[in-house]
């Protein structure tokens, strides 16, 4: 499978792979933003993810954090809502 190129589908893979987590994962995401440790509840996990974008697109988009980015939009911002000392 050739590596992705395009900023665009990079933003889309990340994204995809941050809601995967999100959804799956639901229940310690709340957790550990209730408690102020989401990113060691779910460490692993977001690890994984890591690892499958990174395996996925070109080194140059690995660079510009678009992973990375999408874990704080998907995983913290729409917990907004949740009770947490973070906020």
């Amino acid at each position: 499978m050739a590596l992705i190129e395009s900023e665009e589908a990079a933003r889309r893979l990340a994204r995809a792979i941050a809601s995967d987590l999100s959804l799956y994962n639901e229940d310690k995401i709340v957790e550990g933003v209730q408690s102020d440790t989401l990113f060691t509840a779910i460490a692993d996990e977001i690890e994984e993810g890591r690892a499958l974008f990174k395996s996925r697109v070109s080194p140059e988009l690995y660079e510009k954090n678009f992973y990375d980015r999408a874990i704080i939009d998907i995983l913290v911002r729409s917990k907004g809502h949740v009770e947490s000392p973070m906020w």
